[in-house]
């Protein structure tokens, strides 16, 4: 019987997000309300799809995942910005490779064909 409940409250959920997105188009004229009806109709979305049992499940997620992220070793700005160098170093690289391969095939395929120039 909970599965059902919690479908139905989905459904109002995805309704009330639809409605939030039919008032941006039904008040096309004044950007104030169009605003405001999305914003609403996505907050009462979300806060009933919270209270279903999917809804609590992604909530946990969300928190763990939180935690996770506090876990992670990351990188200094020293770090970022000479891995960011190194790529876009190699980036630059492998372009002037491309120009010179394409450069070369089209000179080898106008060379093949006679026009030369």
């Amino acid at each position: 019987m909970d599965d059902m409940a919690d479908n139905i409250k989905l459904g109002v959920a995805a309704l009330l997000a639809g409605a939030g997105i039919y008032g941006f188009y039904y008040w096309g004229d004044q950007s104030v309300l169009r605003v405001v009806s999305v914003v609403v109709g996505f907050l009462a979305g979300a806060a009933l799809g919270f209270w279903t049992a999917p809804g609590q499940r992604f909530y946990r997620f969300s928190q763990e995942a939180v935690q996770e992220a506090r876990k992670v070793s990351w990188p200094t700005r020293k770090e970022t910005l000479q891995t960011t160098g190194v790529v876009l170093a190699f980036v630059v690289l492998m372009a002037v490779f491309m120009w010179v391969v394409d450069a070369g095939l089209l000179w080898v395929v106008k060379s093949l064909m006679g026009r030369e120039s």
